[in-house]
């Protein structure tokens, strides 16, 4: 990150956080503080476009407020395609993240304590955990499963791996609260019915870890990593004149995101999927929608998480900021497999109506599309 074609500490940020954190610098916004604990959260998430929906709850010590995080105090977060938040009873900090369009992921904390004036903070030490092999090597964004030894008790957690939507969903979740209903078994706790409640619930905006929330979680963690680490080899090799040198790498680097994009290795669901919070009609609908009223934000939750298989993601403005050169090249082959004129049986359970279905909501959805898209 200390290349010249990438500077992340020191090229300034372009994304919602700095532009709140200035906004109360220049005293153009404010943020409300509420007693009893919850303090910023419900305004910075209201200030941010953050849905209170979007809580799912992690009791694995995963973070560096690690000794005040347990199945008893979770720590919860909140999150839409570009920012998430961090809360942790008790924290000093929230732990906030943002994703730039072209810097990728950058982290920030928040002081719990109410003062006049409250301020962002970039946090370094943030990077022990997000950046490495499970983010791809730049600084992004991690779910992990922990184990949970067999007869121990949910606080011996031991290790773990990264999930993202290729994960056998047996794998996923150690370490999670998981609420909602699925017959896939997997290694999170339930919770939903008093009775079996793990925490006292009061001293959250929500009592649910929404499994779909879940869900959509860990597909954009990926995706997320996937367009912050080619977008920056792609302008490092241009910096240093190397762009035909890397091109091979690049190249399959776009046809493993190509491919995790149109969800090809998404590990089946046995279905059905269902969740406990307003999420699964608040996500889709955001749109955007074409006449037909279908958009890539619907979820499917049956044998799949999305009823039409590309990622959202594709509208995010870190995507639309990746080099040309990255963006003619997914679109081409994009383009290629939805029209069948690329037989790669890597897409093979791509059926011809969801090739089609979704050739058609781009078209009419995603701006600046390619010329050939619109006239083939």
């Amino acid at each position: 990150y200390e290349h010249k074609a990438i500077q992340y500490f020191e090229t300034p940020a372009d994304e919602a956080v700095k532009r709140l954190d200035d906004s109360l610098d220049q005293g153009k916004a404010k943020l409300d503080f509420q007693p009893g604990g919850l303090g910023y959260l419900p305004d910075l998430l209201k200030q941010l476009g953050l849905n209170v929906d979007s809580q799912v709850l992690v009791f694995s010590q995963t973070s560096f407020q690690a000794t005040l995080i347990s199945p008893q105090r979770p720590r919860a977060v909140y999150f839409n395609d570009e920012i998430a938040v961090g809360f942790v009873q008790n924290g000093e900090v929230m732990e906030v993240s943002s994703l730039d369009p072209k810097q990728g992921v950058i982290f920030y904390s928040l002081n719990t304590g109410r003062t006049a004036k409250p301020t962002f903070a970039r946090r370094e030490v943030c990077l022990q955990c997000h950046q490495g092999g499970q983010t791809l090597g730049v600084p992004g964004l991690v779910v992990s499963s922990q184990y949970v030894p067999a007869g121990m008790p949910a606080e011996h957690v031991r290790g773990g791996f990264v999930t993202d939507d290729r994960t056998p969903l047996e794998n996923r979740w150690g370490g999670w609260y998981v609420s909602g209903s699925l017959t896939d078994k997997h290694r999170g706790i339930p919770i939903g019915q008093s009775s079996d409640t793990k925490f006292d619930t009061s001293k959250y905006l929500s009592p649910t870890s929404d499994v779909v929330a879940l869900l959509t979680l860990e597909h954009q963690t990926r995706m997320t990593n996937l367009i912050v680490r080619i977008g920056w080899d792609t302008r490092i090799a241009m910096a240093e004149g190397k762009l035909e040198e890397a091109r091979p790498k690049l190249e399959a680097a776009i046809d493993d995101m190509v491919g995790y994009m149109l969800f090809v290795d998404e590990a089946p669901m046995q279905g059905p999927i269902k969740g406990v919070s307003t999420f699964s009609t608040t996500f889709p609908a955001r749109g955007p929608r074409d006449k037909q009223g279908r958009s890539l934000r619907d979820f499917d939750l049956g044998k799949r998480l999305f009823k039409y298989p590309l990622s959202y993601m594709i509208y995010t403005k870190a995507f639309d900021s990746m080099p040309d050169w990255d963006r003619d090249r997914i679109y081409q082959r994009l383009f290629n497999v939805l029209t069948g004129k690329d037989s790669d049986p890597k897409f093979a359970r791509l059926s011809p109506d969801d090739r089609r279905n979704v050739l058609e909501i781009l078209r009419a959805t995603k701006l600046n599309l390619p010329g050939y898209w619109k006239s083939e």
